[in-house]
């Protein structure tokens, strides 16, 4: 065998939700395992267990039959982290976490809203991995946040959702007081809005939406398996103008954002990566194979509980330009403009995109008017990025991000930003 890893994962997650006034019984999980991977003639051995490493090793070395073309980056990492957060979440009783649900479900509630869902969610991952190279890192991080959800019955029947989540402790949760009153307002005045425009308009995206954009529409394209897949535009471009001389676009797993860790599930420490700079394409994103092959530096290898590592984004996101969002009001003058994603979808190998806002506001003369609701987005990445504005104060927003049916959390960061492309309604 060439290289073999070991991983060795502790977990721990509670999930309370509340629907309207009545709380589910509580999701309470622990999880210990180990997942063995071997590389031998150029092809992967995996095996998931809770046996003795040695016992491990000969069962995933059994899985590696045939011979392949991977290879591996094996630059060995050692170290420990552990995240200590401002307020223990273990340390606060199950009561309190349903009386702060209440609290939060109370300032929910208002006239025209018809139902309501908050959802509390903590966890802890422990991870120690340790390597034919002689690498051996472990890290313990928590995680904790509140989901809030309210329906309005207007015109039509609308939602808003809003949520606060990070690494921490229970401190993250108290955030969401600062959010709870907007979902309720957002979603009653969201339900007795109009249909936006259709057609091709100057679009002023929030600082949630442009980085949804930019880790839907352009952070997947830079993975490095869709590229040895030639699954993106973007293979082959490294060295090459592909936005705006303004637009300069990080991943950066160490900033204390959702999407934080301190070593990748690969064992390799974390570092910023730089994707474009000054929009000149400078990176993809890489695990310990994708690295090898293309020359590039690894570090993005995550993998969801005892799945296999593959190639996956962290904390994304495009930097602060210099417009301010009044500024950006008077360049578009007409148009719209967009809050939040309430999804969509994206293909890397042609590089069109089509998501779907939480909610809009027309623009007109330079001045926000209206509210528009059911409102979609759709154009081409590369070209918008050639003629993107961008203001001048980066927000994150967390989520999970899904891919090869592992979900793993992320945030996403940008700025108010300026673009022109295809808006649609319902």
């Amino acid at each position: 065998m060439k290289y073999y890893e070991i991983r060795e994962i502790k977990t721990y997650s509670l999930q309370l939700s509340l629907e309207d006034g009545k709380i589910e019984r509580p999701r309470a999980v622990k999880e210990h395992g180990k997942a063995f991977r071997i590389l031998k003639n150029g092809f992967w051995g995996y095996f998931t267990g809770n046996v003795e490493d040695e016992e491990g090793l000969r069962r995933a070395e059994r899985c590696a039959v045939g011979t392949g073309d991977a290879d591996v980056d094996d630059r060995p990492f050692e170290g420990r982290f552990v995240l200590k957060p401002e307020r223990d979440f273990e340390e606060i009783a199950l009561e309190d976490k349903i009386a702060f649900l209440r609290e939060l479900e109370s300032m929910i509630r208002a006239e025209g809203i018809v139902s309501t869902r908050v959802v509390y969610i903590e966890s802890v991952r422990e991870v120690r991995i340790t390597s034919s190279n002689g690498g051996d890192v472990y890290y313990r991080v928590p995680r904790c946040g509140v989901v809030m959800q309210a329906f309005a019955k207007g015109k039509t029947l609308q939602y808003h959702s809003e949520r606060e989540l990070s690494v921490g402790g229970f401190e993250i949760a108290e955030r969401a007081i600062e959010k709870a009153e907007k979902v309720a307002e957002i979603a009653v005045k969201l339900s007795n809005a109009d249909s936006p425009p259709a057609g091709r308009m100057n679009v002023i995206m929030d600082p949630s939406l442009t980085g949804v954009f930019i880790h839907e529409a352009f952070g997947h394209a830079v993975e490095g398996d869709h590229v040895l897949q030639n699954a993106t535009v973007l293979r082959n471009m490294i060295g090459e103008r592909v936005a705006d001389d303004s637009v300069n676009v990080y991943d950066d797993p160490t900033l204390k954002e959702f999407g934080f860790y301190p070593f990748d599930d690969e064992g390799y420490r974390a570092e910023r990566t730089p994707i474009i700079e000054n929009g000149i394409l400078k990176n993809y994103l890489n695990s310990r194979e994708s690295g090898k092959r293309l020359g590039g530096r690894p570090g993005n290898g995550r993998a969801d509980g005892l799945e296999p590592p593959i190639v996956r984004m962290s904390n994304t996101f495009i930097e602060a330009g210099d417009y301010s969002l009044e500024e950006l009001l008077d360049e578009a003058r007409e148009g719209v403009m967009l809050f939040g994603s309430r999804g969509g979808e994206t293909n890397p190998a042609t590089g069109f995109f089509h998501f779907n806002a939480q909610y809009g506001f027309l623009i007109h003369r330079g001045e926000v008017s209206g509210m528009v609701r059911d409102v979609s987005l759709s154009g081409n990445t590369l070209e918008i990025l050639r003629e993107i504005r961008l203001g001048d104060e980066i927000v994150f927003d967390p989520g999970f991000c899904g891919k090869s049916g592992q979900a793993v959390p992320v945030s996403d960061g940008g700025p108010y930003a300026l673009v022109k492309a295809f808006v649609g309604g319902e």
